[in-house]
């Protein structure tokens, strides 16, 4: 989330120690959830999407094809750095993250203001053994391009594939499949695809991404998610009728296919959007009139049954710090299949209302919550750790903060990487990415980027 600085919200105590905003919990009356707001469904096209998708005349790549292709590598500093920040400008001074390991961006990608990192994902949310193919670890970050129209494109959302040993890097479009006069194509992924409605010319914000078996979940602001599928990814590069160049041109153009100069790009196949009528943003209603939330964030919870999480971005001065919730993963599939039945719904089994504002990302371990808790463009995040304020866990209710860490500046999306054994897991790490180019908030001064895991 482009950062501008706000208050804390009024309905929590705020505590001034040495610069640092310290939230106090609000009091844990009256913040029963309605689990019928956070309800999803398939969208209304059934397998249209990924019909398209399929539809596509163009040779089909894998995640192993990807990592084997990485073209981008930071070489003005250590890409990787194993124990500290690769990206010292992106810990604010006096403070001491637990960074276990840290991934740098290239200079072009750490200081423009054009595309701004969001969401991340691990290997370790795609499969419990932590590995893909051959040994391949990869880290992946989304980004949206934030330039809004302002030079005539709106290029939409990509994710970068990262090499977690070497820094190494790619960045993939995501496009939205189409089919206009008998041809098939593929468009940005906006707010909104249809070209005549708000939303058309404004980049999906992708601010949470989880990577789910062959799925990749999208967070989707106003709706839900939107699904991609790492089965169906194109090169450009290696089919004739496409190109690497124009990185003007989008989509199906005179017997060519352009994406905007990428090499890869992987169209939707699908969405899940909230059956619930739209709420009012961070609002204090609570029970069955609060409506649905946003999905500002996402990650995954493997300790006992999976579960999607899921919540919503409030600034200090929002009436509220927003919600959270879970879904068990097998309610969103069908024989390893993603269900596409416009008539299916996917419940949540849990929600709750934050203990703090200005959350990025939020995940979930053994029943312990990690949220992470931005303070503007140069001081230190925050790692926060809560729990329901009911023993044994309530399925609705407030979450109450037991403690929390420093983290680099401008945390974003959370993704959690479990230690010890596939069948035994520990603790282990906590990804996240700071989203910055610079040290304030119009990108001026030194990039402030970095991926990284952290100690929870």
């Amino acid at each position: 989330m482009k950062w501008r600085r706000r208050a804390l919200s009024p309905a929590i105590t705020v505590v001034l120690t040495a610069g640092t905003l310290v939230a106090l919990q609000s009091p844990a009356s009256a913040n029963v959830l309605s689990l019928s707001n956070f309800q999803l469904r398939p969208n209304a096209y059934g397998t249209d999407l990924q019909d398209r998708a399929d539809a596509l005349p163009l040779v089909k790549a894998t995640v192993t094809t990807i990592m084997g292709d990485l073209n981008r590598t930071r070489d003005d500093g250590p890409p990787v750095t194993v124990g500290g920040a690769c990206k010292p400008e992106a810990v604010a001074s006096g403070s001491s993250p637990a960074i276990q390991r840290s991934l740098c961006f290239t200079d072009d990608d750490n200081e423009t203001t054009q595309w701004y990192p969001q969401g991340v994902t691990t290997v370790a949310d795609m499969q419990a053994d932590q590995e893909w193919g051959d040994g391949h670890q990869p880290v992946l970050v989304s980004w949206y391009d934030a330039n809004d129209n302002a030079d005539g494109m709106v290029k939409g959302v990509r994710v970068s594939f990262m090499n977690r040993t070497t820094g190494s890097y790619r960045h993939v479009l995501l496009v939205y499949p189409k089919q206009s006069a008998g041809i098939t194509s593929y468009d940005a992924v906006r707010v909104s695809q249809d070209s005549t409605a708000d939303g058309y010319t404004t980049s999906l914000h992708a601010g949470g991404i989880v990577w789910y078996g062959n799925y990749l979940f999208v967070a989707d602001t106003a709706r839900g998610f939107r699904v991609f599928d790492m089965r169906r990814v194109f090169d450009l590069g290696a089919s004739e009728n496409g190109t690497t160049s124009g990185d003007h041109l989008i989509g199906y153009q005179q017997g060519t296919y352009y994406g905007y100069g990428y090499r890869y790009v992987m169209p939707q196949i699908g969405s899940w959007t909230h059956t619930a009528a739209t709420g009012t943003k961070c609002s204090d209603n609570v029970g069955a009139e609060d409506g649905s939330p946003n999905f500002s964030y996402t990650s995954l919870d493997r300790s006992g049954t999976d579960h999607l999480i899921a919540g919503e971005y409030c600034a200090g001065d929002e009436d509220t710090n927003g919600r959270v919730a879970t879904w068990p993963m097998a309610g969103a599939f069908s024989g390893g299949e993603l269900v596409m039945d416009p008539d299916y719904r996917w419940n949540a089994d849990a929600a709750y209302t934050l203990p703090v504002s200005n959350v990025q990302g939020a995940t979930r371990f053994n029943n312990r919550w990690y949220l992470s808790q931005s303070d503007g463009a140069t001081r230190a995040g925050w790692l926060h750790t809560a729990v329901p304020n009911v023993q044994p866990p309530a399925v609705t209710g407030p979450l109450q903060t037991t403690g929390k860490k420093a983290l680099p500046i401008g945390p974003e999306d959370l993704s959690h990487w479990p230690g010890g054994s596939e069948t035994s897991p520990t603790l282990g790490a906590v990804w996240s990415v700071s989203e910055h180019p610079g040290s304030d908030a119009n990108g001026t001064g030194e990039g402030r980027r970095m991926v990284y895991a952290v100690t929870p």
